[in-house]
């Protein structure tokens, strides 16, 4: 390369890594626009916030007045991530995504949508039990194929089928519920800006070398990369280190250059899943007590908003984390729902107020 060349780019790599974070205030579609970077597709574009009946928590905010207004806007104000599942019939799929992308971006077709794809029958216990039907395979690669078909070139941040680690307790060993996924994968993959994150569980679930092999079999070679911390609660800091490893370990495989993402909407006060379970028995894991002050320990509140910007010292982590983050970490993502019974439904104004009121990131 000419020299006068070789400087210029180098120039414009200095100016790319310093280019200061940007935030433009609430509009009536989107929020934070988080800092370009040279190779992080989810930074430079603002993060949609879809304002609807779809989400269950924004018409409970629509409806709050005050100081519980000002609580609920925390949760309804943020991109996070829906869930879109088999309770949405497949000939309903392509308007119902349609209608939410509308939503979130407001028009404008360079908002980026979050959103979070949780299809495959059976799943969860049930997968542990029985493989799909011909007729459920079926129904779902026509479900899959209209969504792909209504989202089209829209900028799209996706979290694809989450607890992903039920899909390695299939009857004798079946690849078919990871094979039907990878498929999804290459689908969603297959589109100008859909930007794919499989679903890895956590690091307080499986162990490196086995979220290695389940993104293998879930076609990660076709995505950008995986996400962590879905429907836990551990720590920020372990989801980046055991991340990192995760990235490591595929790079043995033969994957290089893979990238993640990191769940923070329920984990303002961490805690893994091994320490709930020590505890006397009482509320299941999936419906964790929340916070009763902000200063409480190992309960359930609001962390990190979403944000692109994962190396800011707003967030606590140390040196050697931030690193870890820079170079792995595409962004923090609210695909968790700690407001909802369970992180399912129905909406829970209790827990909601409690985590909004808690969370050590206002």
């Amino acid at each position: 390369m000419p020299r006068r060349l070789s400087l210029l780019v180098m120039l414009l790599a200095a100016l790319a890594t310093v280019a200061p974070s940007m935030t433009v205030g609430t509009t009536s579609s989107a929020t934070t626009v988080t800092p370009v970077t040279t190779d992080n597709p989810l930074a430079g574009r603002t993060w949609g916030v879809y304002r609807g009946d779809a989400e269950l928590a924004w018409e409970p905010y629509e409806r709050a007045t005050g100081q519980r207004k000002a609580l609920l806007a925390r949760i309804a104000l943020q991109p996070k991530s829906k869930w879109f599942g088999d309770w949405i019939g497949d000939d309903e799929i392509a308007g119902r995504v349609r209608d939410y992308v509308a939503s979130a971006t407001g028009g404008d077709p360079e908002v980026l949508v979050p959103m979070t794809v949780f299809r495959m029958m059976p799943w969860e216990q049930e997968a542990c039990t029985r493989l799909p039907t011909k007729a459920e395979k079926a129904s779902y690669r026509r479900w899959i194929t209209r969504f792909a078909g209504a989202l089209g070139d829209t900028h799209t941040l996706m979290v694809l089928q989450p607890d992903g680690p039920f899909a390695r307790c299939a009857p004798g060993g079946s690849k078919v519920p990871a094979r039907l996924v990878a498929w999804a994968a290459r689908t969603f993959a297959a589109l100008p800006h859909t930007h794919v994150y499989l679903d890895a569980g956590a690091a307080d679930w499986l162990r490196v070398e086995d979220a290695v092999q389940l993104l293998v079999d879930l076609g990660v070679e076709h995505v950008r990369g995986f996400a962590l911390n879905t429907t836990h609660y551990d720590a920020t800091s372990s989801q980046i280190t055991y991340g990192a490893e995760v990235v490591a370990g595929l790079a043995d495989r033969g994957l290089p250059g893979k990238h993640f993402v990191v769940d923070t909407t329920q984990n303002g006060r961490p805690f893994t899943h091994a320490q709930w379970e020590a505890r006397p028995q009482g509320q299941p894991f999936d419906d964790a007590a929340t916070c009763r002050t902000p200063t409480g320990r190992r309960c359930v509140t609001l962390g990190i908003p979403p944000t692109a910007d994962v190396t800011a010292a707003a967030w606590g982590l140390s040196g050697r984390v931030r690193a870890l983050a820079a170079e792995h970490v595409d962004g923090f993502v609210w695909t968790g729902r700690p407001w909802l019974h369970q992180q399912s439904q129905p909406f829970d104004l209790r827990r909601a107020l409690a985590v909004a009121r808690t969370t050590p990131y206002q």
